[in-house]
């Protein structure tokens, strides 16, 4: 078991990557701390992992104190915090139109300000168990789709946060700080978010290989057994690195008009 007696505390772990997460971190090994801001989802989650290998916490990151109650309760359950996934994220449309500046703020200080008072409230802790950081990006962060600005940037930030305190706490702590950057996963909120957009209910069933060379899409169990890496002491002195996990080159490729005519493809 690759994480057998550390105690993992996990962000928006009711559904989608972070559920993955939690799931594949018990099977290693480990304990963790369920949160999310729905309670009969972490409910159900904690049922599928072992009521003996979890605790649940509800509440909106962003409400004063979150992030210490977060650490706190992890240390109340379990005695010690080993790792922290910053996987909770605000993902939603905007662009240079119709961004104001209270959702910019908003989406900044979810996904990038959260992490970084999750970290803050979480070193003490680390630095004793010399302990891991593992932080949720997105292939957005390099640019991101026009109407995907204030989330693209965010993003953006907090690889820029991963890379600072990979270095820092490394030197100073012995906390070991990463990040993957997934690209585009199936999960339960993606398929209703693309349906909302008007999509048919199995959009995802056949999509253009430009976007999915493989025929499909990645798997939140794909994302999760990547995680365990970077939570794992077989990661060693690894620290600041940042990831993908995508099905192609994200940066810097120019798909084709016609995405039958890859290499490889029949019409």
């Amino acid at each position: 078991m690759r994480l057998k007696d550390k105690v993992i505390l996990i962000t928006g772990s009711t559904t989608g990557i972070g559920k993955a997460i939690a799931k594949r971190c018990v099977r290693e090994g480990a304990k963790v701390v369920i949160h999310g801001l729905e309670k009969n989802l972490a409910e159900a989650t904690l049922a599928e992992i072992g009521a003996a290998n979890g605790v649940i916490h509800i509440e909106d990151l962003t409400s004063p104190g979150c992030p210490q109650r977060l650490v706190d309760l992890a240390v109340k359950t379990f005695g010690k915090l080993d790792g922290v996934v910053n996987n909770a994220a605000m993902v939603a449309q905007g662009n240079i139109q119709t961004t104001d500046a209270a959702f910019f703020h908003k989406m900044l200080a979810v996904n990038t300000v959260i992490p970084f008072l999750l970290i803050q409230a979480a070193l003490p802790h680390l630095s004793k168990a010399h302990g891991a950081v593992l932080n949720i990006g997105s292939v957005n962060a390099y640019s991101g789709e026009p109407n995907l600005l204030p989330y693209s940037v965010s993003k953006g930030a907090l690889t820029t946060l991963t890379r600072n305190l990979g270095d820092t706490l490394h030197r100073l702590n012995g906390v070991r700080v990463n990040q993957i950057n997934p690209g585009w996963v199936l999960t339960e909120n993606e398929a209703q978010r693309k349906k909302d957009h008007g999509l048919k209910a199995d959009w995802y069933a056949d999509l253009p290989r430009v976007y999915a060379p493989s025929g499909r899409l990645i798997t939140p169990d794909e994302i999760a057994a990547a995680a365990i890496y970077w939570l794992a002491d077989e990661a060693g002195p690894i620290s600041g690195s940042v990831v993908e996990l995508e099905q192609h080159p994200f940066i810097g490729r120019n798909p084709p008009k016609d995405p039958e005519t890859l290499p490889g493809q029949k019409a």
